[in-house]
């Protein structure tokens, strides 16, 4: 679909500096942003770029908003080293003539305009950003079917362009959530992707959504996505368990959510397993399986295994989800931050009649639930730390190594203290 945009800016009003805002409602000429070019695709470190660019215009349906505080999601590490996907070359081909991509997928911001056809908006209006985007004349919606699944779904400020690493973003008005009023600006950018995301894996697939008792296995539970988990776990009256990597990280999940913590550097059976022909081979990864299953049973004290998996490393877990998760239940993955070719041994799949579940982004009506737990004051959106704009590449950087903090990391954009913005 082709949207036709209006400018809505102003040649008058001059590009403010990180930290502070125009008068409401005028809009500059150019932005700030955090850019990524295909000559610079890479390391995150330098493949990140502070420039100027034109502020984008926006299309009937849609939304610019000013940036108070953007979050830091792994898929613009993706986004940054060109890698699955190239999306600068991608969207060319879909006819848009930039030649850079301004990312970020989460963000808390004020509505500075509006397009010709949005109602339920104003200028002024203070509101978060869900990452769903999609054609709303797309025949799979318009049939009623999921907004996720549909061929034209795609991830705002990954698949999309001029996310929340610039000054200015812009957005389809539904993706527009209200701003919880307890929360810091700082504080409303951090959980938004991977809450509603971490609520989709959880109540999304029909005849395998968490419930009352149920035990949830949470790989990486004290990062920004397991601990938005373990929360929603614990909000529907289930138990989760946290895959962690030291006790300090396990005594963080246990702030937010979890019952207990498996510290995964315990074991060594991560990866492909052996051919099952291999007998040796394969009585040895079992072995470490079964001893991390035995470690599950320790914390709930008895052979409980887990009703669902919540999956995001992939390559170097996949196996072990698969064997652990008892018969009829799920695994769910959303990622796959140690790779993409899993391996999954069908003896224990079939037989036992699991579900291995894919699971992407947010639909509108599961990002409106999430939020409004937020907006109660249900959940925490554990902001592990604030950076400055110009830390954008530092902190992809560290998070494509490894290196995650506890909880969510956050960019001041428009604000200058990460305390600003409580009502």
């Amino acid at each position: 679909m082709t949207i036709e945009r209006t400018s809505v800016s102003t040649s008058t009003t001059p590009t403010p500096d990180i930290g502070t805002l125009p008068p409401l409602g005028e809009v500059p000429t150019r932005m700030h942003v955090q850019a990524v070019r295909p000559d610079r695709y890479g390391d995150p470190a330098t493949a990140f770029q502070h420039e100027l660019v034109d502020t984008p215009a926006i299309g009937p349906d849609e939304v610019l908003v000013a940036v108070m505080a953007a979050g830091i999601n792994y898929n613009n590490v993706w986004a940054a080293r060109g890698y699955p996907v190239d999306q600068v070359a991608v969207r060319n081909k879909r006819g848009e003539v930039e030649d850079f991509h301004v990312g970020g997928s989460d963000a808390s911001g004020i509505v500075y305009a509006v397009g010709s056809a949005v109602t339920d908006w104003q200028v002024g209006d203070h509101v978060v950003v869900h990452p769903g985007v999609w054609d709303a004349d797309d025949p799979w919606i318009a049939r009623g079917r999921d907004q996720m699944i549909a061929p034209s779904a795609k991830i705002w400020g990954y698949d999309t362009n001029y996310g929340s690493f610039g000054q200015f973003a812009r957005v389809q008005s539904h993706q527009l959530m209200p701003k919880a009023e307890q929360l810091s600006w700082a504080e409303a950018a951090a959980p938004t992707l991977v809450g509603t995301t971490a609520y989709r894996m959880l109540h999304g697939w029909a005849g395998n959504t968490v419930q009352e008792g149920d035990l949830v296995l949470v790989w990486g539970g004290s990062g920004g996505l397991g601990t938005q988990a373990s929360q929603l776990v614990n909000a529907a009256g289930g138990r989760a368990i946290a895959v962690v990597s030291g006790d300090d990280r396990g005594e963080y999940a246990m702030k937010h959510g979890a019952i207990g913590y498996i510290d995964r550097r315990r074991f060594d059976h991560w990866g492909v397993p052996p051919l099952v022909d291999d007998k040796a081979g394969q009585k040895e990864w079992t072995a470490g399986a079964r001893a991390f299953g035995k470690a599950v049973w320790e914390l709930v004290g008895g052979r409980e295994d887990p009703a669902i998996v919540f999956e995001h490393p992939g390559a170097a877990t996949i196996p072990t989800s698969i064997f652990l998760c008892q018969p009829g239940g799920m695994v769910v993955i959303c990622a796959g931050t140690t790779g993409f070719d899993a391996m999954v041994d069908l003896r224990y799949h079939w037989t036992r009649q699991k579900r291995f579940q894919g699971s992407h982004g947010t639909n509108d009506a599961q990002a409106y639930a999430y939020n409004d737990l937020v907006r109660a004051g249900k959940i925490d959106p554990c902001v592990g730390r604030v950076l400055s704009f110009d830390d954008i590449p530092r902190a992809h950087a560290e998070m494509g190594r490894g290196e995650e903090v506890f909880g969510n990391t956050v960019i001041l954009v428009g604000a200058d203290d990460p305390a600003a913005g409580r009502q």
